[in-house]
């Protein structure tokens, strides 16, 4: 055999053994087409709502010198309709069934609302009162959207891949979190902030073509009963592993909308933490996030997802009480607080896998929208509560005290799973049985 054939030999081993390494590291589920795509679909619409979350605020900064009212009521409207509309949502949701069909028409709906700001900036239409009225339109394709995918989910995965097809979807949401950002102010420095929006509404179009591509089996529509507006809360009532899961996200919601209401002001003018320390300080979040969805399986393997649900809930609460226990030199209080956004993105993610793996499990297909829209309903109708008792507290108290309380507060809501009988919740089929 001459040496140029041996070569050639050797080179085709190499690359089939490379090709057979790469095949092995991807995750088995999108090898399936519907998914994939459906992933790809929501990957990228993940990556554009970070760019709107940017781009939104700063249009109304930078172009429209909004002042911090404006700024606040801005910020609300985006949060109103799930507070308002997620209940009867999830009911006309329920009752009409079609959910693809209604999470496509949602991303045609935004894609065209948020391409409005741009036009109005060329045509120099724009104004606030437009800004907050788009903003309220798009939360409220959103909510419709979100009320309709969880029932969209459990058609496409099968029950024993509940626990990988979530990871995988929270992996690009961390993804999304850790780069997002950071490809929205390069949009805006380089085209305006305007039309950086442009980038959210093509990440619509990306999700609407995933949408049209796939044709899953959906569950039929529920029968128009008496009262079947409030099913999926009287459902939740009924469900001690739903009960304790929402009331455990409510105290979570709760007292991290105080933190939050107050971490950047406590730790810039108490800690003196620098526009550059915030940085690297907040970075570790989404790869602590990314990190933890390659790993959540092997976890949930080892020790069952109930108790991996419970170790996610305190890895996501308590990291955070190394802020007001933070103290000593600089460098170690930047230390601290890079600690508590790491552990706490990874516990973050943890959560939500098991959280999203057993409420599909738990929640009947026919009640699925319904019990979707009342956590959605929960969790974020408490977030303008909690930053309002922030400010009180903060007044009455100092922003020291109130950070122990809410720290104190979030790490206490672990108890709400205590008595649920996580420990017997090995795999999907201890869920459901």
């Amino acid at each position: 055999m001459s040496y140029a054939n041996e070569q050639n030999i050797s080179w085709m081993k190499g690359y089939y053994s490379l090709k057979a390494w790469v095949a092995s590291r991807i995750p088995k589920l999108l090898g399936d087409v519907p998914f994939r795509r459906y992933w790809i679909g929501q990957g990228t619409s993940l990556l554009g709502d970070q760019i709107r979350m940017l781009a939104l605020p700063l249009t109304a900064v930078l172009i429209l010198h909004a002042n911090a009212t404006g700024m606040a009521f801005l910020s609300a409207m985006g949060m109103l309709p799930s507070l308002l509309f997620s209940v009867h949502a999830g009911a006309w949701v329920d009752r009409r069934g079609k959910r693809r069909q209604t999470m496509l028409v949602a991303d045609v709906a935004r894609t065209l609302l948020l391409a409005c700001v741009p036009a109005a900036f060329l045509l120099k239409m724009i104004n606030l009162p437009m800004l907050m009225a788009i903003s309220f339109l798009v939360g409220t394709a959103s909510v419709l959207f979100r009320v309709s995918a969880s029932t969209l989910f459990v058609s496409l995965v099968s029950k024993e891949r509940y626990v990988e097809a979530n990871s995988l979807l929270s992996g690009s949401r961390a993804i999304a979190f850790l780069v997002g950002p950071g490809i929205g102010g390069v949009l805006i420095q380089l085209f305006t902030a305007p039309f950086a929006l442009l980038a959210d509404a093509l990440s619509f179009v990306t999700s609407a073509v995933s949408l049209a591509l796939i044709h899953p089996d959906e569950p039929s529509p529920a029968q128009r009963e008496r009262g079947d507006v409030l099913a999926g809360l009287q459902f939740i009532r009924t469900s001690p592993i739903l009960r304790g899961s929402l009331a455990n996200q409510a105290t979570i919601s709760l007292f991290h909308s105080v933190f939050f209401a107050l971490y950047i002001l406590y730790a810039t003018r108490s800690l003196h933490v620098t526009p550059i320390e915030w940085g690297i300080i907040l970075g570790p979040s989404s790869v602590g996030a990314l990190a933890a969805a390659g790993l959540v399986e092997r976890v949930r393997r080892r020790i069952g997802i109930g108790r991996t649900l419970l170790l996610g809930t305190l890895l996501y609460t308590l990291p955070y009480l190394l802020v007001p226990l933070a103290g000593g030199g600089h460098v170690v209080v930047v230390a601290l607080l890079f600690i508590a956004e790491c552990f706490a993105g990874a516990g973050s993610m943890i959560r939500e896998v098991m959280n999203g793996t057993i409420q599909a499990v738990a929640i009947p297909d026919a009640l699925r929208a319904r019990v979707t829209a009342a956590f959605v309903t929960v969790g974020t109708g408490i977030r303008p509560i909690g930053a309002a008792l922030g400010a009180v507290l903060a007044a009455a108290t100092g922003l020291h005290l109130s950070i122990w309380v809410a720290t104190v507060g979030a790490s206490l809501a672990f108890l709400w799973l205590v008595p649920l009988p996580l420990a017997k919740f090995h795999s999907v089929e201890d869920v459901s049985a």
